[in-house]
Parts: structure tokens; sequence; C-alpha cells
């Protein structure tokens, strides 16, 4: 191996090598001289354990310790540095013999450690003559934290009675002191308050039952525990907690009634249900410990009963049935209280129940009359006579007076008539016969009523059954429809029979078919009884004509089993039918209704065809009319109405005579009611005479140009296109006079135009063309 390159690895280790606090002197070798001669020199730090005491106030710094080097020969070559937590502010190093000092008071609690580095150089050089190292100055604890309580206030339950030893809770304090230095955070607990019934264990601060206790004579307690460190020597902080103790309720105590009699009273009157009185047992427990049942226990637990009430822990006594001052006038009821929970630990000491006595006392008071039976139950033949008897009802007045009563019918409007009763005596009457088959029971309510006291009064129900005689007789249980053919044989089946009867049988009914003897030998048909209460209707004879007969009348006997027995005569009409065998209902009742009316089928169908020829006749009139009333421009103003009435262009004036109807235009406020056109022609010669003597602001006036505008304007027959209105008004203001000859009498031959020529030039043209005419025409 190279032994440059081993002198070189030999002088890294040593430079790299740690230096620990140490009780022994460190040593290490390495080569110092950077030259090439190289030699093995012996040397290392010397120091002990470093400690400095906290809560230590001085004015000047205090020495905790020395660092020293072997090669320190003490002649002031050396020079120590100290470096890390603190250095040069709270500990120092004095550089030429390595004593530490600390200059601050130091808190363990806050930092319990300060690590540094120590390194000592040449002088001269300034190089390290050993190499820096690690060492640790430890705090050293004092006792100065009180202990504390976190976790109070403290609030514990335990059972009440519990035995001696029984942990309550546990109590714990935490001192912020150095645990692993001295005494200082060895805690010792103690009670201060809670004695002779709790105890505490010193070093974990449990709390157990020092004897029993009873929660029905205290319930609470309240327990100081303290906590001393340095394990209670003196000068040792301490501090307290409070325990609330809470002892829990088990069930210790019997139930206990505050009274050993109880007394009551209760009216007669009094419904079942109605309370009497309450009685009360006390019990120390609470809760449900304290919860209880009532019972009544003796002979009189079917008159009275008893509940619990669970809010109150009361007893209600109940009434269970009716008493009666007459017949027993006190009772004395036994009542228990037993508690629902019972703790079997405590069985021993005794029962956990109690009994009293309660005397309860009948009070006497006016009662009603009392009818021997709430309800009766009588029976009467139907038919007897007015004033049979029905039964009698029997009350009375239960009070030692007796007092009597008297009787009376609650009656409705139907019992009102048919029953009466004895308002002395009870006695039921019928005031009419009765009928089963109308009403086979009735009820009736009666009241009896105290002479004295009108408003006593009691009811009682009265069921009157009607007994059944045979007093109907039997019937067809409906109207048959009994057809049969021409054509029928002899021995046909034409209808099968029946019978009902109102009256009751005890055996069953049971009835009797016969024909009527009168009928027996001359009729066409006969009657067979099947002795099931049917009969079936045969014929006898085959082949029948409806022009001989066309309905049969068979009277039909049905007697019934009754006692006496009765006998009903009832007709059965049997109808003849133009058919074969079979019979056709519908076709057959149809022929009946013809017969009846009295008219054949082809008389019908000509009456039918005389009902269609005239319906057709008026119809035909109905529209001939509705023709005839149709407007004359009906088609031209549907045409109108289809048109497009909006439109841009420009009118075609008079002679535009299809374009639209104008009518549809106007508005529902101008439309009026039409009113036909009078005849101008015949109206001209009167109006022109009228004309001569008004003038334009005449009222006359005025009112024809009314009249002819409203003509128009609602006349639905006036043309679309524009039109002009000639009247026969020229009006008083012309100078030359009227120029018509509408209301002249003479003719034209007979009319001079000479003076046209005095009227000026512009009437030259004019006056020759009338002068020109006359000399023509002469």
């Amino acid at each position: 191996m190279n032994f440059s390159a081993l002198l070189h690895l030999m002088v890294m280790l040593v430079q790299l090598w740690p230096c620990s606090p140490s009780t022994q002197n460190t040593s290490a070798q390495n080569t110092v001289q950077p030259s090439t001669a190289v030699r093995r020199v012996k040397r290392g730090w010397l120091w002990e354990p470093l400690f400095a005491t906290e809560e230590q106030i001085s004015l000047d710094p205090l020495y905790i310790g020395q660092l020293k080097s072997d090669l320190d020969k003490q002649d002031g070559n050396l020079k120590y540095i100290l470096t890390g937590e603190g250095a040069g502010n709270v500990f120092v190093i004095d550089e030429y013999n390595g004593k530490i000092y600390v200059t601050q008071k130091l808190d363990r609690e806050k930092k319990p450690f300060y690590t540094l580095r120590a390194q000592a150089i040449n002088r001269s050089t300034q190089l390290p003559v050993e190499p820096e190292s690690e060492f640790i100055i430890k705090v050293r604890d004092v006792n100065d934290n009180e202990p504390q309580f976190l976790d109070g206030p403290y609030v514990a339950t335990v059972p009440e009675m519990s035995p001696e030893g029984t942990s309550v809770t546990q109590v714990t304090a935490t001192d912020g002191d150095d645990p692993s230095y001295g005494n200082s955070a060895r805690l010792l607990y103690s009670l201060l308050q809670g004695q002779p019934y709790f105890s505490v264990e010193p070093k974990t601060g449990v709390i157990r039952m020092a004897s029993q206790m009873d929660r029905e004579t205290k319930d609470q307690y309240l327990v100081i525990i303290q906590a001393k460190d340095m394990v209670g020597q003196p000068g040792a902080f301490s501090a307290t907690a409070t325990v609330t103790i809470n002892l829990s309720d088990i069930n210790d105590n019997p139930p206990k009634f505050q009274q050993r009699l109880y007394y009551m009273s209760v009216s007669e009157e009094a419904p079942v249900g109605t309370s009497v009185g309450k009685v009360f047992a006390e019990d120390s427990d609470i809760g449900e410990n304290a919860a209880m049942d009532y019972v009544i226990e003796g002979d009189n637990s079917d008159v009275f009963d008893i509940i619990t009430n669970n809010e109150t822990q009361e007893g209600i006594i109940l009434l269970k049935k009716r008493v009666d001052y007459e017949s027993k006038r006190r009772y004395s009821v036994q009542a228990k209280a037993v508690n629902k929970y019972i703790d079997e630990r405590f069985l021993e000491e005794g029962p956990f129940e109690d009994t009293t006595i309660v005397k309860i006392n009948v009070e006497d008071a006016d009662e009603p009359p009392v009818f021997t039976s709430e309800n009766y139950v009588m029976e009467i033949v139907e038919g007897a006579m007015s004033g049979s008897l029905v039964g009698v009802v029997t009350a009375r007045d239960p009070d030692d007076d007796d007092i009597p009563v008297r009787y009376s019918i609650v009656h409705s409007t139907h019992l009102k008539r048919l029953f009466s009763i004895n308002e002395h005596n009870g006695t039921i009457i019928t005031t009419e016969p009765l009928d089963r088959e109308i009403a086979s029971w009735h009820n009736i309510t009666v009241t009896a009523t105290e002479t004295r006291n009108p408003e006593k009064i009691s009811e009682a129900n009265v069921y009157v059954q009607v007994l059944d005689v045979n007093d109907n007789a039997p019937e067809f249980p409906k109207n048959y429809e009994t057809f049969v053919c021409e054509n029928a044989v002899s021995g046909q089946l034409i209808q099968s029979i029946s019978a009902v009867d109102q009256d009751d049988s005890a055996e069953g009914h049971h009835f009797y078919f016969s024909l009527a003897q009168e009928d027996t030998n001359n009729s066409h048909f006969t009657v067979k009884d099947n002795q099931d209460n049917t009969a079936g209707i045969f014929t006898v004879k085959s082949g029948f004509r409806r022009q001989e007969q066309f309905f049969f009348y068979l009277p039909i006997l049905i007697q019934d089993n009754g006692t006496p027995p009765l006998t009903s005569t009832n007709t059965l009409t049997v109808t003849l039918c133009n058919c074969d065998t079979e019979v056709n209902t519908f076709y057959c009742r149809y022929g009946a209704f013809m017969y009846s009316l009295g008219l054949s089928t082809e008389a019908l169908v000509a009456v039918l065809a005389c009902i269609l020829i005239f319906l057709v006749f008026f119809l035909a009139i109905v529209t001939i009319r509705q023709q005839k009333k149709k407007p004359p421009f009906s088609e031209k103003m549907e045409e109108f109405r289809e048109n497009i009435v909006s439109y841009d262009d420009e009118g075609g004036g008079e002679e535009d005579t299809e374009a639209f109807d104008i009518s549809a235009l106007r508005t529902r406020t101008v439309m009026r009611t039409h009113k036909p056109r009078k005849k101008v022609a015949s109206e001209i010669p009167r109006l022109y005479r009228q004309s001569l003597q008004v003038g334009p602001d005449s009222a006359i006036f005025r009112q024809f140009i009314s009249e002819k505008l409203e003509e128009a304007n609602t006349d639905p027959s006036v043309p679309p296109y524009d039109s002009l209105q000639t009247y026969a008004f020229e009006g008083t203001g012309s100078l030359a006079g009227s120029l018509s000859s509408l209301g002249s009498n003479t003719s034209d031959a007979d009319q001079s135009y000479d003076y046209l020529a005095d009227w000026g030039p512009h009437f030259k043209k004019l006056a020759g063309m009338y002068t020109s005419h006359r000399s023509v025409r002469d």
C-alpha cells in the first residue's frame, strides 16, 4: 500500500472522530504537523458532566464546570472557544482556562438541556489543538411547580347502601417538575373533607366508600382531595379538588299509607265509574323504585275498584257496581299498595307492600221508580177487539217512603192510536184491532213517574208480539199472462201457477188448487194440482178459433191448510193467439192489444198510411212557404259576402254595379229595421205644394231629408254603386220661381215660354229651344 495515501487517510479519520462528554479522559491520536515527518501524539479533552440548576438568580455569573485539554500547559497559549445553544449570552467560557459560567436564570420546564460545542486553538498559529467537540449542559430541576387537577370539577354517582371499599371515582393531579429527578413531581393524595364516609388511596387518587350510606338520609356529599408533591415533605406544594358524590336510589323502602283508616261516602244515585275517593301510600324512594300498584282485597272487590295515578302515585277508588241505600248502607274495603319493582337484596327485611282500611258510607237519595223488569215481552192475538188486555207492567218507589207512581206510554203517532195504559196499575190494552200482516211486533216505551216528584222518571221497554190467525186467503203471487195457440192440442200445458199467503203457518203453507165447480163441465181447460204448492193449466180440447172467442176466463180456487181453512177464487185470463203450437209472446201481446182496440191489421195499416200522407203534405207546404219568403237578392248577397272587400283600387262610379254588398261594411249602430220604401211618385204632388210654402230651414224639409237618408242607409236592396238622389223640394229663394212642371195642371200645349226671353242672355239658348219647339208643334 502507498504509505503517503495511508497517512492521509489516518489524518482524516482523526479529524472526524467525535468527542462526547464522559466521566473519563478521552484521547485521540493524530498528526498535527503539516510536514513530511510524521509522529504520534497522545492528547484529549478533560471534563466532568455539566449541570446548571434552574431558577438561580445572581448578579455574578455562576460557575457550572470546566473544559480542559490535556495539551494545556497553563501557559496561556491555548484559547477555548464555545459555540452552540445559548453560547455567549446564557453560557460564557473563560478562553484561558475553559471555565464555563451561566449568566441568566434557567427554567427546566421551558428548556431541559442545551447542546454546545467546544474547541481549543493555538493562539500563535490559530490552528486547532483539539478538534471541535459537542457536549450537553443539563438543567437540574428544583421544586418550583404546584400540582394541578386538570379534569375538575369532579362529579360521581354511586348507589346508596353500597358496601365498604366500593370504588366511586378517581382523581389525578399533574406536576410540571421533573419526575426523574428528586421528589419534586412525586404526588401524595389525602382526604381533607369526606370522612368517615369516603377514603382515598394516597398514590392513585381512587376514592372509595368507607361506610354504607342511605340516600333517604342524605343524597349528596362534597369531598375535598389534596395532592401534595415531594411525597408530602415539608416545603412541598399542594393543590385541592372538590368531588361532588351523589347517591343514586335503590328500592330499599316499602310503601307506607299515611292513614290506617279512611272514611268516604257515595250517593246511591252515583253511576258506575264514579270516583269515591283517594288513598295515598308514601314511598321514600324515587323514580321507578317508588312506583306502586293499588288493589282491592276482600269481599267488596266486586262493588269497588281502585286504579293508580302514575303521576301522583295515588290510588283512586271507583264505583264498580251501583249501590243501594235501602239494601246496604256501609262498606268496608281493604286497599293494598305494592311496589312494582322489588330489589331482591332487601326482601329479607320485609314485604314491600302496605294495607289500609277504607270505610264507605252509602248516602240516601230520592231515586226514581224501579220496574220489576227492564224489558217486558207480551203477546196478543191479531184482530182482538179494542180494549183487549195486552199485559201489565209494575214499578215501585225504592225509597222508604214508597211513594205511588203513575204510568204512561211514550207515544209515537203510530202507537198512540194502538195502545193505552192505566196510569194507576200499569195495565196495557189495545185501542183498536191489530193486524199482524201490517206489523208483527210493536215496541212500546213505558214510563213510571213519582207522584210527589215528577222529575223522578224511569223507563222500561215493552215488546208486543201480534200472534197470527188465519185471516188471509191465499192468492196468486202476480198477474199471469197466459196465451194459447189456435192449433193447440189437447193436454198441452199452457201455464204453471203458484200461490202466496200473508199468514204464518206453524207447519208450513200447503195450498190446494182446483177449477171452480161452475166452470168444470163446460171449460176448455183444466187444473192439475202438483201437490207442491204449484199447479198446471192444461187444454182439454184441440183447436181454437179466435172468431168464436178471443179471451177465456178461468176461475181457480186456492185453499190453504190453516184453521179454519180459507179459500179464494182467482181469475186466470187465457188469450187466444194466432200461432201453431209455440207461443210468440210479443206477437200475442200485439194481437191482444189490437183486439182490445177493435181494429184489424188491415185497418191499422190504412190509418198509418193516412198519417204518413198527411205528414208529407204538411212538409211540402212548409217548404213552399219558406222559399217564398226568401229575399230577391239573397244569391247576390251571398256572392257579395264571399268577395274580398279590402282593396286599394279606385271605384268605378255609377257604372260599377257588381262590386260588393256595401251593407256588410255598415256598423250595427247604423243598421236599423228595414222599412218598405214608399212610392215617391204618389207623394211628389203633395210635397211640391208644401215646398212652395216652406224654405230649406223648415222642420218639414229637414224631416223629409232625414227620412230619405235613413231609407237609403237601411235598405239592403240598394245597389252598392253611387246614385243620385232627387228630391221634389226646390225651395223659395229663386227669383224666377219654380221651373218644375210636376205640380202643373196644364199641358205643354197650354204652357207659354215667352217669358224666357226676358231672363237675360244666359237663358237665350233655352228660350230659343222652347220657342222653336212650339213653332214646330204649331
